[in-house]
Order: structure tokens, then C-alpha cells, then sequence
């Protein structure tokens, strides 16, 4: 007699009732998810056997300044003073109260002539007080405040939106690149400091606008009291580069070379280490005895996913945590119900890379 199968060989049982349709996809997808050797990450050792699935939420809490940040991500500077900036920056501000996240604003000196576009920066309602949220300025506006005796009204500005310090944005190429740009009078480490001096108490990050800094600007900030340095390192949104659009065809055949120097945020990250390892590891300008009074590091510039983020913040020697901006501001664009599922993606996925993988350093 012909063996006749129990009813629940036929079919997917009550325990498993996707099986067959999940079979025949693992049937039909199988070739197209072969990876090649040379696809495969080699930053990480993948230990398969050391954890269960992590729990949604389990991301151990990461330390800035006096606040605490749930997950080690921080959205970067990106917009301000245009319509679309109210929307973008409403989203986000949600987004960074529902995560936990950190959040630079976009330039706010449109607030120090005035407060008509106000309501695209206060934001601080959105994001309660836990969240460290601050303003930002270039570089070339604060040494305006300064030559006029009105650096106190940073300090107000900063009140007004109820941030928790500022971000001083260094760009000399990109003023170089504008047509309307700023000229620089003083090197902007003299305007740094000058900040530092004239706003006691206010917390400072100092960030560059897409072509990084070289290890003699790094060994100048990391000798100074400042909350963080931000990379913002070549391999993101080029600000530079951007300019370099806006101008005719001349100017960009001619200026196109200079706007791409820069360095990678892998390359900073190495290069604030030795600078941190101080004299007995090589160079130059450890042999100065470099004094670090710098607190953390915001690792940003060309990351295009959380694997990133996750790689450089275990590299780091200094606190860090890892920014984005291009990826936020896609999303931000959109309704918050596309964002909020977007950041959801990038803390699940820290939290995997947290059970499973191991950074090679």
C-alpha cells in the first residue's frame, strides 16, 4: 500500500503557517543572495554564539556632556531659514525625542538679525529637555560678533532657543567658493578660542562643512576646552563642492581640484588616536606634549549606514558617537511616520551589530 502523508506534511502546520510560502522564497532568492569574497566586511569578527536576539531598546545609554543619549547617533546640521526647514527640522526634533537621539541645528544666523524664521529653530518644545540639541554658527559670523563687542548676543540666541551650547562651523574653502562668501581676517582658531574666552560656561563643538581637518587643525582643537569636535569629513555632503555648482563654468573647471582634497572620517578617527596616545607612539606633534581638553568626538562625514557608525565609535579613543545628515534629510523631507521607520532600522540594526559583531581595530 502507498504511504499516505499526515495531513500536516501537506500543508504548513497551525505552528508554522508561512512555512511553504517562506520555503519556495528561500527557493526562488537563494542565488541572488550568494556574496562574494570580496563583498563580505572584513572590519568585523561575526560571532554567531555569544548572544540571544537583543531586545528593541537594549542600546547601552551613551554620555554627552550632561545629558544622556539613548542611542550613539546624532543628526547633523543641515537647514535652516527656508520654508522647508520648519517641516524638516519639526520632523526631526520628534524623531530625536522618540530615539533619544542628539540633534545640531543648521545655521542660525538668520536669528542674529532678526527672529522672523524663529519658528524653523525652536525646537526645543518638540524635543524636551533630555536631548542634546544645539545651535549652530560659522565661523566667519562669530568673528563679526566678536570685532563688534556683541558676542553676548550668541549667548542670548543660544537662551532663546533653549540649547545646550554651540556649534561653531569652520568652511574657509566654502567662503572661498561663494560668491557672496565671507572673508576670514584671523585664522579660525584664534575665533574659536576668542569664543571660548568671551562665553565662559557655553559648551562648544566645532565641526568643518564636508572636507574634514588635517592633524595640526585636530591637534589645535584637541588642546582646547571644547564639549566635542565634529569630523565632518570628506565623503558626505560637500559644502565646498556645492558652492562650487552655484558658479559658472570657468570657476569650476578652474577651483574643481581644491574641493576635493580633504579626509575621510577612517583617516580623523586615526589621526585624533595618535594625537591622543600622546608621546610615545610617533610624530612630530606628539613630541609637543599635547594636552587633551577636548571631551568627545562626533564622527561624521561620508558614513552611509549604522556599520559605519558602529565601526568608528568602538575606534575612537575619545567618547564618540556618529552623525548623519544626506540620510536624515531624505527622509525628514517626507512625512514623520518615514523617518520614525527609517532611525527604527538604524538603532535595530546597532543593536545587532552589538550582540554579533566584533570590531577588528
Amino acid at each position: 500500500m502507498p504511504t499516505t502523508l499526515p495531513t500536516s506534511m501537506h500543508h504548513s502546520s497551525p505552528e508554522d503557517p508561512t512555512g511553504e510560502s517562506r520555503k519556495e522564497d528561500h527557493i526562488e532568492l537563494a542565488f541572488r543572495s550568494q556574496v562574494e569574497a570580496m563583498e563580505i566586511d572584513r572590519r568585523f569578527d561575526y560571532e554567531p554564539l555569544l548572544a540571544a536576539h537583543p531586545d528593541p531598546g537594549s542600546l547601552p545609554s551613551v554620555s554627552f556632556g550632561d545629558k544622556k543619549m539613548k542611542a550613539p547617533l546624532w543628526v547633523s546640521s543641515m537647514t535652516g531659514g527656508t520654508e522647508k526647514a520648519y517641516t524638516i527640522n519639526q520632523n526631526l526634533a520628534q524623531a530625536c525625542a522618540e530615539f533619544g537621539l542628539g540633534m545640531g541645528l543648521g545655521s542660525c544666523r538668520p536669528l542674529l538679525y532678526g527672529q522672523e524664521r524663529l519658528k524653523d529653530f525652536d525646537i526645543r518644545p518638540l524635543t524636551g529637555d533630555d536631548v542634546p540639541l544645539f545651535a549652530n554658527l560659522g565661523v566667519a559670523q562669530v568673528q563679526e560678533m566678536a570685532d563688534a563687542g556683541r558676542m553676548e548676543e550668541i549667548r542670548q540666541m543660544c537662551d532663546l532657543l533653549r540649547v545646550d551650547g554651540l556649534i561653531l562651523h569652520i568652511n574657509p574653502l566654502q567662503e572661498a567658493m561663494q560668491p557672496e562668501g565671507d572673508k576670514f581676517t584671523v585664522p579660525p582658531l584664534e575665533t574659536v578660542r576668542e569664543t571660548l574666552r568671551a562665553l565662559p560656561g557655553l559648551a562648544v563643538i566645532v565641526k568643518e562643512v564636508g572636507q574634514g581637518m588635517g592633524p595640526r587643525s585636530l591637534a589645535g582643537l584637541l588642546e582646547l576646552p571644547l564639549l566635542a569636535i565634529d569630523t565632518a569629513a570628506n565623503g558626505g555632503t560637500n559644502f565646498s563642492k556645492l558652492e562650487l555648482y552655484r558658479a559658472d563654468d570657468l570657476s569650476r573647471a578652474a577651483y574643481g581640484p581644491i574641493v576635493r582634497v580633504g579626509h575621510t572620517a577612517n583617516e580623523m578617527v586615526t589621526m585624533i588616536n595618535d594625537l591622543v596616545a600622546g608621546p610615545q607612539v610617533q610624530g612630530k606633534l606628539k613630541e609637543q606634549g599635547l594636552k587633551v581638553r577636548c571631551e568627545h568626538l562626533i564622527i561624521s562625514g561620508g558614513l552611509q549606514n549604522f556599520l559605519d557608525g558602529y565601526y568608528l565609535t568602538k575606534k575612537s579613543s575619545l567618547p564618540a558617537v556618529y552623525g548623519q545628515a544626506s540620510a536624515f534629510l531624505r527622509y525628514a523631507r517626507e512625512d514623520y511616520p518615514t523617518l520614525q521607520r527609517y532611525v527604527n532600522t538604524q538603532i535595530r540594526g546597532l543593536e545587532l551589530a552589538e550582540a554579533y559583531l566584533r570590531p577588528r581595530l
